[in-house]
């Protein structure tokens, strides 16, 4: 009975420290996106990268539940996308009237009709692609069609 409960102790601290550690990589990962295009094409200028615009309803939407889950709060997409990208997540949750109301504004702007879609932009704001963010459910295939779109806007 002792070493039962001992080692039901031992399997909870372990799942307990699993969790708070899978916790700081999507934390890591967030930490990185900016949350104003405004922002986002300052720094790129400053940096002389591109800007990758994601419009997001993380609390409604599955596909962009899903790829949250599987490409954005990455460490490996963060890294590679950011080699030449300037990161801006623009949420519209549900449960945040403020925030949705306030980005809502933005994807008018935008002319954004859906969820998931990412816009690729120049240093100076201008717009070069635009598609529906689960088109590329991984790191390795969204990074490679990444570096396709970079290499077509050169050709612009």
């Amino acid at each position: 009975m002792k070493n039962m409960n001992t080692f039901r102790i031992k399997i909870g601290s372990l799942l307990c420290g699993l969790f708070l550690l899978s916790i700081s990589f999507v934390h890591a990962a967030e930490k990185d996106w900016l949350t104003s295009i405004e922002e986002g094409v300052k720094q790129a200028k400053k940096e002389h990268k591109h800007v990758l615009v994601e419009f997001t309803g993380s609390d409604w939407c599955p596909p962009c539940i899903m790829m949250h889950k599987k490409v954005f709060s990455k460490n490996s997409f963060v890294k590679g996308a950011q080699k030449n990208f300037v990161l801006v997540v623009l949420d519209i949750p549900n449960k945040d009237k403020a925030l949705r109301k306030k980005n809502d504004a933005v994807m008018k702007k935008y002319k954004v009709r859906g969820v998931p879609t990412v816009i690729l932009m120049d240093a100076d704001g201008k717009e070069f692609s635009r598609f529906p963010a689960a088109r590329y459910p991984s790191v390795q295939k969204f990074l490679h069609h990444l570096k396709q779109e970079l290499r077509r806007e050169k050709m612009l």
